[in-house]
């Protein structure tokens, strides 16, 4: 392993522990004809032993320094199926990567001023995507679990359980990165082929029911919507939470993937008719 001094305002911890690398390798649900897109591959931690595994790896890293040793040490070990790409992952297309008629796979450590943005990246091109093998910090791999009626859900939880089935691969203590973070991570596998089973017509529109309900989380839902779209009128709003047999004094904490598909469905059929 080499030893860098970790750059704080790109968020680097680097993956040490070998043991947890082989695990993280082992589970990846990967085949030898799969195309996969590494975010932050780093040193090649993980890249390395993931090039004897798949057919090619496109590695996206931010950092110059980092793209020229893994570039060295790719040379000195003869692995020809990687090939190195530097610059920032949110502002690429990577769907440009995809091979024809078959899904790109996703790895990487994700630093934690980028899991979301990146996850939305992900959601506006699911059906691009086969799994994603993703590591976050423990606490936000917990809000991606999240099930209603606890505290860590919240409207990120819906709208990716919405468009992939999660699962944990495993949990990564903090010694095993250097330098060493105050929290640990997790290992979730997100498989975009296997979205939530009931869909709208209109996915924009339910992320914009999604964010009107948790952007006052302290408010009912039926003023929690109506704060954020009051076009709808509350009268109207009292009609559509009660057609999906949602109790108007209830929050968005408190409501499912079913509540948010049904009251989005209200919303669109409302307004069709205006």
């Amino acid at each position: 392993m080499i030893y860098l001094r970790p750059k704080k305002r790109l968020g680097q911890h680097f993956l040490r522990d070998r043991r947890i690398i082989n695990r993280i390798i082992a589970r990846a649900p990967f085949s030898p004809e799969d195309t996969v897109v590494e975010v932050g591959p780093g040193t090649g931690a993980v890249t390395i032993p993931l090039s004897r595994k798949v057919k090619r790896i496109y590695a996206i890293e931010k950092d110059r320094e980092l793209v020229s040793i893994l570039k060295e040490k790719l040379n000195k070990l003869s692995i020809n199926n990687v090939f190195l790409i530097c610059g920032n992952v949110l502002s690429m297309n990577i769907t440009r990567f995809r091979p024809l008629d078959s899904p790109i796979q996703i790895i990487g450590n994700l630093p934690f001023n980028i899991s979301s943005p990146f996850l939305e990246r992900l959601t506006k091109n699911s059906t691009f995507f086969g799994k994603a093998v993703l590591m976050f910090q423990e606490e936000f791999a917990k809000r991606l679990l999240a099930s209603p009626c606890s505290k860590a859900y919240g409207a990120i939880s819906v709208w990716i359980q919405y468009h992939a089935t999660i699962r944990p691969l495993l949990s990564v203590p903090p010694k095993a990165y250097y330098p060493v973070p105050k929290v640990g991570g997790m290992v979730l596998e997100l498989d975009f082929q296997r979205p939530y089973s009931r869909r709208t017509s209109d996915d924009n529109v339910m992320r914009r029911v999604i964010k009107a309900a948790f952007s006052h989380r302290r408010k009912t839902i039926l003023n929690s919507i109506n704060a954020s779209m009051p076009d709808i009128g509350i009268d109207n709003l009292r009609i559509l939470l009660k057609n999906c047999e949602i109790e108007p004094d209830k929050r968005a904490e408190q409501l499912s993937i079913d509540d948010y598909i049904c009251l989005t469905s209200g919303i669109m059929k409302y307004r069709s008719i205006l």
